[in-house]
């Protein structure tokens, strides 16, 4: 194959892949090697394979990133503390031409994604992400066309949607974390504690590189605790907070000293927070 049509196949299909890889990754890093992966192969494939290369070069990056879910498993049994999936920061043009369904970049999705079976992400993902019909998926993954509607519809089930209904997550905008940011600012537990579920979950991934906490953080008391005594904190050294889209949603970036220290995302749902994730690993946070 020329080296031309090689590049013409990068140019169009390199933002899906890199998408696609890193919904069934978790990892921005992943994600990459996965792409590059797939156009070192495509150098040793025959034209007649590539009648319909979108297909073909899904089902190549697909392969590839089951083989790094199965390695990264392992390594993540070691991890220290708890993993959580690489924040990344995309464009609006990449999400339009990447992903259909832009809510399964949303950050509370990559967190249940992490919780299926391998190849039940991969269906998933191929079907509510890219709009893949079953036959194409049963290729793609090797299982029967009815396996793979069973093993979608069994998704659907583990995150309570019905059958036919769009997977959305409730938004949250930058107003309303101006507004929470001003709530902890002003250091009123009451406040604080008001704009939280009675049930929410902090989870911080340090990687044993940053200081974390090691377990969940739970109730909106400690919760509300622990938050007021970072921002005291924060506002001693030298840092500043960006509010910015990150995976398709607002973020939060803190910078210690121009350097990226912190990444914070919010689950809302009828707003309150439910869940907060904090990425501290500075290896997670060099995308950004």
């Amino acid at each position: 194959m020329r080296h031309d049509e090689i590049e013409n196949y990068y140019i169009q299909y390199r933002r899906l892949l890199f998408t696609l890889a890193y919904q069934l990754t978790g990892s921005a890093v992943d994600a990459e090697d996965v792409v590059h992966d797939v156009f070192l192969k495509l150098h040793d494939v025959k034209l007649e394979c590539l009648v319909e290369p979108k297909a073909y070069l899904c089902k190549m990056a697909t392969n590839r990133s089951l083989d790094v879910l199965k390695s990264a498993s392992r390594k993540r049994e070691q991890y220290v503390g708890h993993w959580l999936p690489e924040p990344i920061r995309l464009s609006d043009d990449e999400l339009v031409e990447s992903v259909i369904q832009n809510d399964l970049l949303s950050y509370a999705m990559m967190i249940v994604l992490e919780k299926l079976t391998p190849i039940e992400r991969a269906a998933f993902v191929l079907h509510e992400g890219l709009s893949f019909n079953y036959s194409v998926i049963a290729k793609i993954i090797g299982k029967s066309e009815v396996n793979c509607r069973q093993l979608v519809s069994r998704v659907r089930r583990k995150i309570g949607v019905h059958a036919n209904g769009p997977i959305h997550e409730e938004a949250i905008d930058r107003k309303w974390i101006e507004r929470f940011l001003s709530v902890l600012e002003q250091g009123d537990m009451n406040q604080v504690i008001s704009m939280l579920a009675e049930d929410v979950t902090l989870i911080s991934d340090g990687g044993g590189k940053a200081l974390a906490a090691i377990h969940p953080i739970q109730s909106s008391n400690h919760v509300a605790r622990f938050l007021l005594g970072i921002m005291r904190k924060a506002s001693i050294g030298n840092g500043n907070v960006e509010i910015t889209e990150l995976n398709g949603q607002v973020g939060i970036i803190y910078r210690n000293d121009q350097k990226v220290d912190t990444v914070v995302f919010m689950h809302v749902q009828k707003k309150v927070v439910r869940n907060f994730y904090f990425i501290r690993n500075p290896d997670k946070l060099k995308h950004l």
